[in-house]
């Protein structure tokens, strides 16, 4: 399958992606997630699934890469999360190599409208909540069900959001947390696309062209999420979780 032809996009669509990188960008900033949905919900008014799951590869890795910091509480977080990450390579590799290439409109549906619940629920004051006795085996199971989803949907938020924060992180923590979450469903996610010639050298350059609006935009929500309060922080967080859920579930149907 041919992803990329130097006749693929126009100049207007290319400068559309770009508005759309900084847009994810800076969600992905102030909240923690939000580039692989908000780009893939919107890359998808012109384009294909597989192909906007191809342009996202770069701008995700290094921006969630960039998540992963600071170095020195990156052991200790990678500690309660590493079955959960498993889970996500074993999750994502068997999904991409039973169902294929993103694609599929109705767990875009289904992905949406946890993401909703999930938010509604927060916002009521409601706390989900993991003993850490029981972390050891629900963390790879979560990660299996957040990595089948990734390789239907090309996105990576359920249900590995609600699992990170019913841990108890703190706030910078819970961003660490999802940025490594999200580094490994990036890289899982590029191997099952190769695997499934999703993923050619030729994806590669308009991948990375998409870089520089996605950290700029980051760069700007990373700045404006350390002037929120905590509670606000966390109204934001939910709030945009209820909205790029409600985006993706609308989109997929119409």
């Amino acid at each position: 399958m041919t992803i990329f032809s130097s006749n693929d996009l126009a100049a207007g669509h290319w400068a559309a992606a770009a508005v759309v990188f900084l847009l994810a960008g800076a969600i992905k900033g102030v909240i923690g997630l939000g580039l692989p949905t908000v780009s893939m919900a919107l890359l998808a008014l012109w384009m294909p699934p597989v192909r906007a799951a191809a342009l996202l590869i770069v701008p995700s890795l290094v921006t969630n890469l960039w998540q992963t910091g600071p170095r020195a509480s990156f052991g200790a977080v990678l500690r309660r999360i590493g079955g959960m990450q498993a889970g996500i390579v074993a999750g994502t590799l068997g999904g991409a190599l039973w169902l294929g290439a993103p694609g599929g409109a109705w767990a875009s549906v289904a992905l949406g409208l946890a993401l909703v619940a999930y938010a509604l629920w927060g916002l009521t004051g409601r706390q989900l909540h993991v003993p850490e006795a029981h972390a050891w085996w629900l963390g790879p199971l979560v990660g299996a069900a957040t990595g089948l989803m990734t390789a239907v949907t090309g996105v990576f938020a359920v249900p590995a959001v609600p699992y990170l924060q019913a841990l108890g992180f703190e706030r910078d923590s819970l961003i660490q947390a999802m940025g490594i979450s999200f580094t490994t469903s990036t890289v899982v996610l590029a191997i099952g696309l190769a695997g499934n010639g999703g993923y050619p050298m030729s994806a590669v350059g308009g991948s990375v062209a998409m870089l520089v609006p996605a950290v700029g935009g980051m760069v700007m929500g990373t700045w404006l999420r350390q002037k929120l309060p905590v509670a606000v922080f966390k109204r934001c967080f939910l709030i945009g979780l209820a909205l790029l859920g409600a985006y993706m579930a609308v989109r997929a149907m119409v």
